[in-house]
């Protein structure tokens, strides 16, 4: 075994800077090194990466890890570059159901605190775009959000918001990290135990007027027709599940805001519960998560399932199409939204001048059809929500006189505002819950809306393959996949000829990330990416169809896309 990682090891089990029992964690495996070589290498073969929106790992002792020391290196990291670039000020800190999470929040208003910095935490546990439009509403400096989005339950993150309340983006994201890889110093981490910081002044918990005026946005931003919402609004029944994550209160409480009083929610995932115990992963990509909803939906003959991830910043939604369950993937979640909104405020007449959209490059062009037919603008960005909130606050210091209307990626992320900036679950919600009720006010499902969307713009079709590896071996073999697909040999690619190979390492007038993209003759294309969050990589297929009626359309596109996943496979085998 590597005898740098068992002196890594050694050195944490001995630490006294850490607790007892923490120290013993590490000291239990060292105890038979042997037997727990793997577990040793996974917790010290590297320091957990600040990456550029944070942490993310297995929870447990160890460099690689996410425990509360970590936590603390992150903060003391963000709070020198606060203070570097404000001279100081306050910060919001948030929450989820996940296991550690309340007393990971606690652990970084503590370095706050003793840095001179104030940390306002939120009373009760907070959905990520809640703690966005917090960093706004109390002009901080800076927010965290302490979750892991919809990783397994022994997962937990950190992400690092900036004064206009999105993700952290360049130059600060590597400023932070310089400043937290700087740190090798346990004891220069600052720190004041919470009930202290709250008795002098630098801490305190957020009040429910925040939670209020985070309601009224999105009734007055997100919501085309309040009127057809409030008198009609129980005419559609919904089946929601909070996937015992922090969806639950705001959800319903904007549901019931809008008039849409024929919700329901399912028990049984109801309970904020860390160990996430009746689905394998919190995801509402998923179709196994949302299982429980489904059958209630169909039980009940209602009309639409939401679904939303632990720290309720995705949405997933099936409609009820005529007794049988469909459920629509993300791409068709955002132009549903998208075609809705523009055909809305053409029909009201308030469709902005220099109206905007963003995008991440791997979400369905079918948006630019939309949106330019409307006489708007389409901005791609690259994958994350970070880089299309730093695109808005470049454009409004720019003075670039672009309104803003809606944002979205494929991974079922939506941002129908920018008071709130990132991907937005509840605003998502409401947003679809009026989308639902316009068309069944029309005798349509949300099926139905979507053959409408074509037949006027054309047939687009996208498909997502995610292969997992985990650990270092897992990390070796993204790394390999991606070197073969940079130096692919061939001119063809699952029987489509290739025209054109783009690799985003090299910028391309974004910033640099690790993607790469294919174009084919035909027009359609495919991209690949390892997540920037989680232990795999991402294959993305994107096809549009022209000849013949709808339903030939759509044979021919899932025909098409069946080949080349089968392709990608075969070829990730081989690495």
């Amino acid at each position: 075994m590597d005898q740098k990682i068992i002196e890594k090891a050694k050195d944490w089990g001995s630490n006294p800077y850490f607790s007892e029992i923490d120290r013993q964690e590490i000291q239990s495996l060292l105890k038979n090194e042997k037997a727990n070589e793997i577990e040793l290498t996974e917790r010290f073969y590297r320091d957990l990466e600040f990456g550029t929106g944070g942490l993310r790992a297995p929870m447990g002792m160890g460099q690689n890890r996410m425990n509360k020391y970590n936590v603390r290196r992150a903060t003391q990291a963000l709070s020198q570059m606060i203070i570097k670039n404000f001279g100081g000020g306050s910060a919001v800190i948030s929450y989820d159901s996940r296991n550690n999470s309340k007393e990971f929040a606690l652990e970084a208003a503590g370095v706050f605190a003793g840095n001179g910095i104030k940390a306002y935490v939120f009373h009760a546990l907070t959905p990520t775009p809640m703690l966005s439009y917090g960093v706004r509403h109390y002009k901080a400096q800076a927010g965290i959000m302490i979750t892991a989005s919809h990783n397994p339950p022994i997962y937990n993150g950190y992400k690092a918001f900036w004064n206009d309340g999105a993700q952290v983006v360049p130059p600060v994201d590597k400023d932070i990290i310089v400043a937290y890889n700087s740190l090798q110093n346990w004891e220069k981490i600052k720190f004041i135990p919470f009930e202290e910081a709250v008795s002098k002044g630098l801490a305190a918990w957020t009040d429910e007027k925040l939670d209020n005026d985070f309601y009224k946005v999105i009734e007055s931003k997100v919501i085309q027709d309040t009127n057809m919402c409030k008198n009609h609004g129980s005419e559609l029944s919904i089946v929601y599940t909070a996937l015992h994550g922090t969806g639950l209160v705001p959800c319903l409480e904007i549901l019931k805001r809008l008039g849409f009083s024929k919700t329901f929610s399912i028990a049984e995932q109801a309970k904020p519960d860390g160990n996430f115990p009746t689905v394998k992963s919190p995801n509402p990509e998923d179709p196994k998560a949302l299982k429980l909803a489904v059958d209630q939906m169909l039980s009940s003959n209602a009309d639409i399932v939401y679904g939303t991830d632990p720290d309720c910043d995705r949405l997933g939604v099936v409609v009820n199409a005529n007794g049988k369950a469909e459920f629509i993937n993300g791409n068709q979640i955002a132009v549903l939204m998208l075609y809705y909104l523009f055909k809305r405020k053409a029909e009201f007449k308030t469709i902005p001048s220099k109206a905007l959209v963003l995008k991440s490059i791997v979400t369905s062009p079918l948006q630019n059809a939309i949106v330019e037919s409307f006489g708007g603008t389409v901005m791609d960005t690259l994958t994350g929500f970070k880089w299309m909130a730093g695109l808005i606050r470049d454009l409004e210091e720019k003075k670039s006189g672009h309104n803003f209307v809606f944002a979205s990626e494929e991974s079922f992320g939506y941002m129908p505002h920018c008071e709130s900036r990132d991907k937005d679950g509840v605003s998502s919600v409401a947003l679809m819950s009026e989308v639902a009720l316009y068309f069944k006010l029309q005798g349509k499902t949300l099926i139905d809306a979507l053959d409408e969307i074509y037949s006027a713009y054309g047939f687009y079709y996208e498909s997502l393959v995610s292969q997992d590896y985990e650990g270092l071996a897992g990390a070796q073999k993204i790394n390999r996949i991606m070197e073969f697909f940079r130096n692919y040999p061939e001119s063809h690619f699952a029987g489509e000829k290739i025209v054109a190979t783009e690799d985003y390492e090299k910028g391309l007038n974004l910033p640099k990330s690790n993607v790469l993209s294919f174009t084919f003759e035909s027009g359609n294309k495919l991209f690949l990416r390892p997540s920037g969050t989680e232990p795999k990589i991402k294959f993305y297929t994107m096809v549009r169809e022209t000849e013949g009626d709808l339903a030939k359309k759509k044979a021919n596109a899932l025909n098409k896309v069946n080949i080349i996943e089968t392709k990608i496979r075969e070829y990730c085998e081989k690495a």
